[in-house]
């Protein structure tokens, strides 16, 4: 069984890592069409900040299909609730966008290397080594090692999947293990990012 679950470990591993070494792998002798030094993108939803992004570098390369963005230098996601809250952030050492130019909405998002997924309200955090994002489903998901953290305790596995936002996150084959914290019913979490503080008395 020990023998079993090793391999089974091994190939998740060896699978990951074979993925981040394809995002990384781009042919020298085709120049990017567009390179951006510190980009930053925002979409709004009814005149409020709904996401940004930012990156150090991004690289554009195109041919007569398709647009290949490729972030090589790191990529940040901001998600915004709609009362304009930070709610998630996500961070990764590289991330890749395909855009179809034949069909407007087959588009993917995949980010590899180090990735970090934080939901700020809820004061939970998953790390992975790969990410995929289904814009049009809304949906995050991974087929590598997983660990979440949050408040109440600790889990880890293969597979996840979760509404983009990070509210919803279910590990599919979670280790039979578990950690759990004991929490106290007192304890209050603060939302150190949105949160504003005391009003300062005016003084006479």
């Amino acid at each position: 069984m020990e023998l079993a679950t090793a391999a089974a470990v091994a190939l998740f591993v060896v699978s990951c890592k074979s993925k981040l070494a394809e995002a990384e792998r781009i042919d020298p002798s085709k120049a990017p069409s567009q390179e951006v030094r510190g980009m930053f993108a925002a979409n709004s939803t009814n005149g409020s900040l709904s996401m940004r992004a930012e990156a150090p570098r991004m690289q554009r390369f195109e041919t007569d299909t398709s647009t290949l963005e490729i972030f090589p230098e790191g990529f940040t996601v901001y998600a915004y609730t709609a009362e304009g809250m930070l709610e998630t952030v996500i961070t990764a050492d590289v991330a890749r966008h395909r855009a179809d130019k034949r069909f407007k909405d087959n588009e993917s998002w995949q980010a590899f290397g180090n990735v970090i997924v934080k939901n700020v309200i809820k004061q939970e955090q998953m790390e992975t080594d790969t990410l995929y994002w289904n814009k049009e489903k809304n949906e995050i998901y991974t087929d590598c090692y997983v660990k979440m953290y949050s408040p109440s305790g600790f889990m880890q596995g293969y597979g996840m999947h979760s509404d983009d936002r990070a509210r919803t996150a279910i590990i599919h084959r979670p280790f039979d293990s578990f950690g759990y914290t004991v929490q106290d019913t007192t304890t209050v979490v603060l939302d150190s990012v949105n949160f504003i503080g005391p009003f300062l008395r005016k003084s006479n």
